[in-house]
């Protein structure tokens, strides 16, 4: 939440406006940066190095690009918890879906992930080819889908994947897909989920792109309930939905001074 001394205060406002921009403009930049050498070493990499290093070099970046928000643009992010994880896989990771930097944050602390994607991130000019390196998986073919979040799990990565499909609009969270029971019931993988919270729903579905934030922008991200594979779809589906809407319910914004 904005301050009080803060709310209203011109310079303030500026400073919203000019911390919005960098902090689009940084990750546009980051994302440039990386898209010649990822376009290059796709197709000259086998699998077995390529898919590392992407994924290794995605997990870096946003994880310095956090850090430059913290640094310049007001923002405190308490990931620590996702740390917890990172020796313990395989996992299907499944979160809530409040806003655009759900899955920076997730891997930002996560070198193994394995995101699964919208087609349209997949093609996308500067998201699409560092995807590819690092073999993140489309959503766009069912079958295809689980069969590959199985391969990754079966190899040890942590399966990120939100269970909502796309940005949440009407909070605590919209209703599940059957998607995070069909990949764990098929790899016999646990469901890890995460919780996550921010003081204000910047960037989320109804919070147009150029809108300024309210700064300071505090996120926090909650390790939840571990979940075994599930043995009946339906009432894992409902089981799922029903916990994130009981913890996300109870969630405030909290007011602890966070840092990277």
């Amino acid at each position: 939440m904005t301050d009080r001394s803060s709310a209203g205060n011109p310079l303030w406002i500026a400073y919203e406006y000019v911390a919005m921009v960098l902090g689009l403009g940084l990750l546009a930049l980051l994302c440039l940066l990386w898209l010649p050498c990822a376009l290059i070493l796709n197709p000259l990499l086998p699998r077995r190095l390529g898919q590392p290093l992407g994924r290794t070099m995605i997990s870096l970046g946003f994880r310095f690009y956090l850090h430059l928000l913290s640094l310049f643009c007001a923002c405190r992010f308490d990931l620590r918890e996702i740390d917890q994880l990172r020796d313990k896989g395989p996992l299907v990771v499944a979160a809530n879906h409040p806003s655009l930097l759900d899955a920076v944050m997730i891997v930002s602390r996560l070198p193994n992930a394995v995101c699964v994607m919208k087609a349209s991130l997949m093609d996308n000019l500067l998201f699409g080819a560092a995807a590819r390196l690092a073999r993140y998986i489309r959503n766009d073919a069912a079958l295809e889908m689980i069969l590959s979040s199985r391969d990754e799990l079966q190899q040890g990565a942590h399966l990120v994947i939100f269970p909502e499909g796309s940005r949440t609009l009407n909070f605590p969270i919209e209703a599940c897909s059957p998607s995070v029971g069909l990949i764990a019931g098929r790899s016999k993988t646990p469901v890890q989920t995460l919780l996550i919270e921010f003081s204000t729903p910047y960037l989320g579905k109804a919070w147009p792109l150029f809108r300024r934030p309210s700064l300071p922008l505090r996120c926090r991200i909650r390790l939840g309930r571990r979940f075994p594979p599930p043995a009946n779809l339906q009432a894992f589906t409902a089981e799922l939905e029903a916990y994130f809407r009981a913890e996300l319910g109870q969630a405030s914004p909290s007011t602890a001074a966070f840092a990277i």
